[in-house]
């Protein structure tokens, strides 16, 4: 199945495919030599789910995206008093080569621009040149997920060509920012900047600060999560060079571009997008990165400061029809089919407000039943709000299910009304034939249980009046015994919608139900009324009276034009006194049904802890 979320990433991808404005970078030879339609978008979810078009595996250098990640690892060597005696974090509101030191310490105002840069790579700990290179190559292959290297190439061009970041170099040492030779330091810098991505990688990456530190896919940390906070609010105010301002205030999310054209977005515990696209504009900036950025933070509702609170995911709760089943009383047969078949229903049950970044989650997991549902019943129950982008979501999500000729039915919609209104706007009048909708999950398993039924080749009964030989209760009986006892019986019938038993009644009689159906429910008015059972010809109700012979405890009524044989708790004492085998029978056929009851009970009660 195809995931919703990558057809919006094609349709975008498409959308911004045709934009040919801006150049590829030049002023380092190298560079110049990229391709400028390659073109990939990656997204990265907290809990390690990927989303990628385009060119996302073709190789290019991070360049200036490294500055973020050399900068939590730099704290991590020395701690937060430290770094900052060297590196402020103040925006500049120059070009990312601009040589802004303050006047008096020669400290560089942050560590997104080159001199800051230049003076973080030299807070990297490890001694010898060799040692601080692996160090940085280390953390951030795990970042990454995988081992990266360093593009040789790019490195001797940078090198070669890297005259004004010598003389920041120089300039840090004059100041005493850098202790030492810089021109080691500088070399390293060109060498961090030389490091070899992927447009997934820099997903990853991006997800991984999302996910405070620890790589969402293989779950390693690759810098401490106290560090994140530092690294993001850097990203925030200057990670965006000259336009940080515009860009906090459009797109909202932390962000890093690299003059090799990509760009990474972080949204702090729900996702991290990767960009790439080599042609720039006159910031430096990816063009088609900034594009993409700001439609999925428009389209998507990922704005920072837009947030509500959320809790992980939007998932509760999944469960299939195979363990928790409508409240429906089934015969043997329909018992055995939904038995063998039910996993083919799943629930899902959504929780808390949702968004693009929670409602992924219950995407992702749809998708990955894919395979094993038929049907699926979306549970609103315990949702709080819904926005526009969530609920667009959910709607692609149903058409791509029902294209591949599965149903989806919904249940609880008094609880996200936006539903209903996005379905109608996208679809008109057809809304109904697709936006099903149930006031809970029972009738919701109820109308999937009987679309499976009949996929799997039952065929209801004829409706007609069972004789007493078609009820499980006296499965066994003879021919005689059914005789005598078809004489303890007395026959009743009731009107549609006549309450047969009420709660609080004297528990005095035992139905066996021979046409139409009942439903149980308990509640006494419309908020709190709810149903526990519906049951049809051939079962019985009411029997717990002819063992614990308490008050009901619910109250019956009939669905449709009733008849029912009844055996009254008199008729069932004489029984005993005057053919006591027949008794036992009941007795032990009573038991078994309970038993039966009991289990599923059980089942059902294990799902939900």
């Amino acid at each position: 199945m195809k995931s919703p979320i990558i057809d919006f990433l094609k349709q975008l991808h498409h959308e911004l495919s045709g934009l040919s404005e801006g150049e590829v970078a030049t002023y380092i030879p190298e560079l110049a030599k990229a391709n400028p339609e390659w073109f990939g978008i990656c997204v990265v979810t907290a809990s390690g789910h990927v989303y990628e078009v385009g060119d996302t595996d073709i190789p290019f250098t991070i360049q200036s995206i490294s500055k973020p990640f050399v900068y939590g690892l730099a704290l991590e060597d020395n701690g937060l008093n430290d770094v900052i005696a060297k590196v402020g974090v103040e925006p500049s509101g120059d070009a990312f080569n601009s040589i802004s030191l303050e006047p008096d310490t020669g400290r560089p105002l942050n560590p997104m621009i080159n001199a800051g840069a230049i003076a973080t790579a030299g807070l990297i700990q490890g001694g010898i040149a060799s040692a601080r290179k692996r160090r940085i190559l280390s953390g951030f292959s795990t970042f990454a997920g995988r081992e990266l290297s360093i593009d040789e190439t790019v490195y001797q061009s940078e090198s070669e060509t890297g005259h004004r970041n010598r003389a920041i170099g120089h300039m840090l040492r004059n100041f005493d920012i850098l202790t030492s030779d810089p021109d080691p330091t500088v070399e390293l810098y060109f060498q961090q900047c030389s490091i070899s991505v992927t447009c997934r990688d820099l997903g990853v990456m991006a997800a991984t600060l999302a996910n405070r530190g620890a790589n969402p896919i293989t779950g390693k940390q690759a810098v401490r999560g106290e560090y994140v906070a530092n690294m993001l609010s850097v990203m925030s105010s200057c990670g965006m060079y000259d336009w940080a301002g515009e860009w906090i205030y459009k797109v909202g999310m932390p962000a890093k571009s690299g003059v090799a054209g990509g760009v990474i977005a972080v949204l702090p515990g729900q996702l991290g997008i990767g960009v790439f696209s080599p042609r720039l504009d006159s910031h430096g900036n990816s063009v088609r990165g900034i594009r993409v950025c700001e439609a999925l933070s428009q389209r998507l509702d990922l704005h920072l400061f837009n947030r509500r609170g959320t809790r992980d995911g939007a998932v509760r709760l999944i469960f299939n029809g195979g363990k928790v089943s409508s409240r429906r009383v089934r015969s043997l047969e329909e018992v055995a089919l939904l038995k063998e078949h039910g996993s083919r229903i799943v629930v899902v049950q959504l929780q808390g407000n949702l968004t693009f970044a929670t409602t992924e989650t219950a995407v992702h997991a749809v998708t990955e039943e894919f395979e094993t549902l038929d049907y699926l019943v979306v549970d609103f129950g315990h949702v709080l709000s819904i926005n526009d982008t969530a609920a667009r979501l959910l709607f692609e999500l149903t058409l791509s299910l029902e294209a591949e000729g599965k149903t989806v039915v919904f249940s609880h919609p008094d609880r996200v009304p936006l539903m209903g209104r996005v379905f109608r706007a996208k679809l008109g009048e057809k809304a109904t034939d697709v936006y099903r909708t149930f006031e809970d999950n029972d009738p919701a398993l109820e109308y999937c249980e009987d679309l499976l039924l009949v996929k799997k080749g039952f065929t209801p009964p004829v409706e007609h009046t069972f004789g007493l030989a078609e009820f499980e209760l006296l499965d066994g009986f003879s021919k005689v015994e059914l005789e005598i006892f078809s004489g303890s019986l007395v026959e009743m019938t009731y009107g549609k919608g006549e309450a047969i038993i009420r709660a609080g009644d004297e528990a005095s009689e035992l139905f066996m139900l021979s046409k139409g159906r009942v439903s149980v429910f308990v509640g006494s008015d419309a908020s709190t009324r709810r149903r526990l059972a519906t049951f049809s010809p051939g079962m019985i109700f009411g029997e717990m009276s002819l063992i614990d012979r308490s008050p009901r405890s619910a109250t019956i009524e009939a669905d449709s034009a009733v008849q029912c044989r009844i055996l009254t708790l008199a008729s069932f004492d004489q029984l005993g006194d005057k053919h006591p085998a027949i008794k036992i029978k009941l007795l032990e056929n009573l038991s078994r049904g309970l038993s039966r009851k009991l289990r599923k009970a059980n089942l059902e009660l294990s799902v939900f802890e």
